[in-house]
């Protein structure tokens, strides 16, 4: 009798304490301030955010989490966006930002009013801010170091770039600046700028393809790959070496060219879930967690080896992704402190 007593208190305190603990963020409210949602990663972003963070309210984790989108890739309307936000008294924004600099004001004046800030794969740089990304310069160089175990005597490469004025946009050109210059028998010969989208990528390759020489491989930011390879094949030219970024039209061009010609390449990015680790580790600010300003995870790759794989797994329209649980975010601030 004496034991039932006794572990029925245990159980007791066990739920008191574990109610506790949920209490913390329980009340807590999280806004998503997103300046962009015009391509297929950001549609699958903003899936998995939603996905991960209803559910957290479902189970009472914290009260609401609400989402805005801009209507324009304008940093002034992000910055008004933010000041509305605070005024709405969130106690945590997580923000994928449309410049790492120009929002600094608006993300400052969050943190005064006592605002947990936590930007994700657009990340800013203001100090009182927390930052979850890839290493995006990485990704960029690692584009040219596969290239140069495939093409050992170099050749030509054209660029596309991303949405200008990013921090995603910068350090991925400075990543593939830095493997140019590691192995300088590659030679940039052109650049476009595709905004991460295929359809823009398309025009802006085939408005640059005429005046560049024979190109061995295109290097990218990803949502970019297919749109160059289409440029390519309508302009009547040899398709090059292009690295892609995980994106279902991409992986299944590559399928289709892989048994047609044994088409070879590598694709890589950040996953669209990596909005579900900034959402979790701004709840854990918010449960007062001690947690690094800049929490880095390893992007997620594609080889012609996982090729079959990740397509099976990726829906048509979306993009090879992860989504991040409580648990992995926690291990995550652990592998970076």
């Amino acid at each position: 009798m004496k034991r039932k007593i006794f572990l029925m208190a245990l159980a007791a305190a066990t739920t008191g304490l574990a109610a506790i603990a949920q209490a913390e963020t329980a009340d807590k409210r999280i806004a998503l301030s997103n300046n962009y949602a015009g391509n297929s990663w950001r549609q699958a972003m903003l899936q998995s955010w939603e996905k991960v963070t209803q559910k957290a309210v479902a189970d009472g984790v914290v009260a609401a989490v609400d989402t805005y989108t801009t209507a324009d890739q304008e940093v002034p309307t992000q910055a008004a966006q933010i000041q509305n936000l605070i005024l709405q008294g969130y106690d945590a924004i997580v923000i994928n930002a449309a410049s790492p600099d120009a929002l600094n004001g608006a993300v400052k004046a969050a943190c005064d009013a006592g605002i947990v800030v936590v930007s994700f794969d657009g990340v800013v740089s203001e100090p009182c801010a927390w930052r979850v990304a890839v290493d995006y310069r990485a990704l960029g160089q690692h584009q040219v170091e596969y290239l140069a175990e495939r093409l050992p005597e170099g050749g030509n490469l054209l660029e596309i770039r991303g949405l200008a004025g990013t921090s995603i946009d910068n350090l991925l050109h400075e990543g593939i600046a830095a493997g140019v210059k590691a192995h300088p028998k590659f030679k940039i010969v052109g650049e476009a700028t595709g905004n991460w989208d295929q359809a823009t990528a398309q025009r802006a390759v085939s408005t640059v393809l005429p005046s560049l020489p024979k190109i061995d491989a295109i290097v990218t930011q990803g949502g970019d790959g297919y749109g160059a390879a289409q440029a390519f094949r309508a302009a009547g030219r040899d398709i090059p070496i292009i690295i892609m970024g995980n994106r279902q039209d991409e992986l299944a061009w590559w399928k289709e060219q892989q048994g047609a010609n044994g088409y070879k390449t590598w694709s890589g990015t950040i996953a669209p879930g990596i909005s579900t680790l900034a959402f979790w580790i701004a709840q854990q600010i918010l449960d007062g967690k001690e947690v690094p300003k800049d929490v880095t995870v390893p992007y997620l790759s594609v080889t012609n080896e996982s090729l079959e794989e990740a397509l099976a797994g990726t829906p048509v329209g979306g993009v090879a992704n992860k989504e991040y649980t409580q648990a992995e975010a926690i291990q995550a601030i652990k592998d970076n402190q």
